[in-house]
């Protein structure tokens, strides 16, 4: 076997030292981790230890000092480290994603296939974490973004018309509080409507009780796990093992095997918690258009300062969507971007239109 080459040493040292850092970044997330979650993650830190092996193997007497990873590992291992939160679990995932084995010629098809794996593992542990947080973070990202855009398009339009000041920071005060108190509204109407409409689906404990007295020849409780959406044959059984236990065990299997509990496919906060969160969420953007006007600015240079911040947070909440949701961040925030852009020319247009008219 021939010596390797000059490039084969860096590409393999960069190899380990990355298999090196995505294990540790494994392992820093399972220590903020407990049970089947914490099993799931030492088990992809020994996976991509036993690559990082394979590497050492192919360097033999050339493997020498230990290299730091690429800097989007590192990144990872720090945030890992101080969080541990579905946000690295997102760019774990995104890391697995640009996995490069398939092309390199030194790496094993068992390798590429794992690293390929790994991606569907890490995305199902985050979809475990979005699933969570759903309901707040939707929250937090549509309430601040109808801040953003409709108070920013509400004061350039404004603007547009030609009038003061003074008249273009009370509209945006009074698109603050009213678009506030509109999203806080919605959202208690609609965690309190989804929360009695989950209530009045669960079966009711009372049934339990009824388990014991019912006519076995008859057998009703086929009904209800028919009316659940067992088949025939899957109801009968089910009611059968359900029967034949109490009889076996009596009352104390009844709330057992009253199978009363229906799964929530998701979570669903208290009202008036979203409709705070909706709220403080809304203001929090906005705010920002306001602000300039707030701190004595006036004219197109309150404008300009209000686009550029504006901006800003459009970006960035873009990106934030971007990395939860495994997606690119930066063309998530010029998504962001480009419609919050859009928004506030119409309105620039209308209110220039409305000015000129009403002039």
């Amino acid at each position: 076997m021939s010596a390797p080459t000059s490039d084969e040493l860096r590409r393999w040292r960069r190899h380990l030292a990355d298999e090196r850092a995505e294990a540790a970044v494994y392992r820093d997330l399972a220590s903020r981790r407990t049970g089947e979650e914490r099993e799931i993650l030492l088990a992809l830190a020994e996976a991509e230890g036993r690559h990082a092996s394979h590497w050492e193997e192919l360097l033999g007497e050339h493997v020498g000092e230990p290299r730091r990873g690429d800097v989007r590992f590192r990144v990872l291992a720090w945030l890992a480290r101080h969080f541990g939160s579905v946000f690295v679990l997102a760019l774990a995932q995104r890391a697995e994603a640009r996995a490069t084995y398939e092309a390199d010629v030194d790496a094993t098809p068992t390798m590429a296939a794992d690293e390929r794996i790994h991606e569907e593992v890490v995305r199902a542990l985050a979809t475990r974490g979005r699933n969570r947080l759903a309901g707040s973070f939707r929250a937090a990202v549509f309430g601040a973004n109808d801040g953003l855009v409709s108070n920013l398009a509400l004061v350039i339009g404004v603007a547009a018309a030609g009038t003061s000041t003074s008249v273009v920071l009370l509209t945006g005060l009074a698109g603050l509080l009213a678009g506030a108190l509109s999203m806080g509204a919605g959202e208690y109407i609609s965690v309190r409507s989804q929360r009695e409409l989950l209530a009045a689906s669960t079966p009711s404990p009372d049934a339990a009780e009824a388990l014991p007295h019912l006519d076995v020849d008859a057998n009703e409780l086929t009904l209800v796990y028919r009316a659940r959406g067992m088949s025939a044959e899957d109801a009968q059984q089910r009611a059968d093992e359900v029967l034949a236990d109490i009889a076996l065990l009596g009352p104390a299997s009844r709330e057992f095997h009253a199978d009363t509990r229906v799964e929530e496919h998701e979570a669903v906060g208290t009202d008036v918690g979203a409709a705070l969160s909706s709220f403080c969420f809304f203001a929090s953007g906005a705010v920002i258009p306001v602000l300039p006007f707030l701190l004595g600015l006036e004219g197109g240079v309150a404008l300009l300062v209000a686009m550029v911040a504006v901006g800003v947070a459009l970006l960035a909440t873009g990106a934030v969507v971007g990395l939860i949701s495994g997606g690119p961040p930066v063309q998530r925030a010029l998504r962001q971007l480009a419609i919050g852009a859009g928004a506030a020319g119409v309105t620039h247009v209308l209110g220039t239109i409305f000015g000129t008219t009403l002039g």
